[in-house]
């Protein structure tokens, strides 16, 4: 390390801006937005792999009948064992299937009245169970509140001791510069 004016002004600003990215990601990690939104990602991250590996089986599975039906000399019984297999290997995908299928199928199907009835119903029970889930959500948001107010404090507060800490040391690096440079002079001038 040189003990040049320069470099130590540097060395400080340097580490200044290390520690303001420092505070501003640890403000960034505690914000509660940002908290519900790396979560949803966490989310969207695993509904999408799952997809994936289900449009991936399904693929599979299509390409295999396709193949088998094209061939002569493999046949319906190729293709049907290439299904059979895949459906083994991963019963999720084919579960996820079928329960796509069936819901194209419902929804093809119109409600009866005696369906309507019964989801009216259903409705009107539910209607106090939502609103009590967002009394309820709103209570944790403002119970949340505070404790995220005090960790970013904290983080402020911490923030600006490691400021004041990294100035007294600059200042003391300053003055042994200093120091050293007289030093330095006073024997280049006894000599």
């Amino acid at each position: 390390m040189t003990d040049s004016p320069e470099a130590i002004r540097a060395d400080i600003e340097r580490k200044r801006r290390e520690l303001s990215q420092d505070t501003d990601a640890l403000v960034d990690k505690v914000t509660p937005s940002k908290i519900a939104h790396r979560q949803t990602d966490k989310i969207k991250g695993a509904l999408g792999s799952v997809r994936d590996r289900v449009m991936g089986a399904a693929d599979d599975a299509g390409s295999s009948l396709h193949d088998a039906g094209s061939s002569v000399a493999g046949g319906v019984s190729g293709a049907a064992h290439k299904v059979g297999a895949k459906a083994e290997g991963n019963p999720l995908a084919v579960g996820l299937m079928a329960f796509a299928g069936g819901l194209l199928v419902a929804s093809l199907i119109p409600a009866s009245s005696k369906e309507k009835g019964i989801a009216s119903d259903v409705k009107e029970q539910a209607q106090p169970l939502v609103e009590e889930a967002k009394s309820v959500a709103q209570q944790v948001g403002s119970d949340l509140k505070e404790p995220v107010q005090d960790a970013a404090a904290a983080v402020k507060e911490t923030a600006s001791e490691a400021v004041s800490h990294v100035k007294s040391d600059a200042q003391d690096g300053v003055g042994t510069v200093t120091d050293r440079a007289q030093e330095a002079r006073d024997n280049v001038s006894g000599s």
